[in-house]
């Protein structure tokens, strides 16, 4: 199933007013650790799945990319997008991740932020990124963590005075669709397990270089108390690999 909540208005306009929407990427907890997964993006072409508002492709310009390409499923996504930037090496394709079809070779970075969690098949999209990836290219994504993913609810167990008192995980292991709530509507995504994620990578030609399950930084965990009982469970799986076979 290809999922385009993103249009509906409602769902839109709620996702409009989060912190990473408002901010973009410095407010986005989990910056600083996929950045460190980026290679030089200097003089390299570059594919975004999932692009969204376009952060992080106009973050590659800033790095000097020679080319970016964005994809999204929402219209109202890639609209946002280009009315965020003229920069004429930046080009938005409105485009299912699961529908991209580049030439081989095409491009040298592939990286999706938080997008593949709501893909079906993502041994399928690994292939197809493997097929546009130059040799040696390299594929840096993150995920919801199948921690986070494996109960639709996704959130706390809470005592009797609505203290969250752990983080309950359940059906590890019974992969497939979540109907999880997100920004007040209905969302679905897609739970697999951490092997999963990663056995997808490896058969489809790529070596992993690279996991992480960060954390908030002490600075943020200064400016958002909070977000303290975010140190207690993951929330996000990344993973950086490179095509070399």
């Amino acid at each position: 199933m290809k999922q385009n909540k993103y249009d509906d208005p409602s769902f839109f306009a709620n996702y409009s007013q989060m912190a990473r929407s408002i901010g973009g990427l410095e407010a986005a907890g989990e910056w600083p650790t996929f950045r460190a997964l980026l290679p030089e993006l200097r003089d390299t072409n570059v594919l975004d799945l999932g692009c969204g508002f376009g952060w992080h492709c106009r973050y590659a310009r800033e790095q000097q990319a020679r080319l970016v390409v964005g994809v999204d499923i929402s219209e109202k996504m890639i609209a946002r997008a280009r009315e965020s930037t003229t920069d004429s090496a930046i080009k938005y394709h409105q485009l299912a991740i699961e529908d991209i079809d580049f030439p081989a070779g095409t491009f040298d970075v592939v990286l999706s932020s938080l997008a593949l969690h709501y893909v079906e098949r993502f041994d399928i999209v690994c292939r197809k990124v493997h097929h546009c990836l130059v040799q040696d290219g390299t594929f840096v994504l993150s995920v919801e963590h199948p921690i986070f993913t494996a109960l639709a609810a996704q959130d706390w167990y809470y005592g009797q005075h609505g203290e969250r008192l752990h983080w309950p995980v359940d059906h590890y292991q019974d992969e497939g669709p979540r109907q999880a709530r997100f920004l007040d509507h209905d969302v679905v995504k897609y739970h697999r397990t951490v092997a999963t994620y990663l056995n997808a990578l490896l058969d489809a030609g790529f070596t992993i270089t690279k996991l992480s399950e960060p954390q908030p930084t002490q600075e943020m965990l200064d400016k958002h108390p909070d977000m303290r009982d975010e140190t207690r469970r993951p929330m996000f799986l990344l993973i950086a690999a490179v095509k070399n076979e």
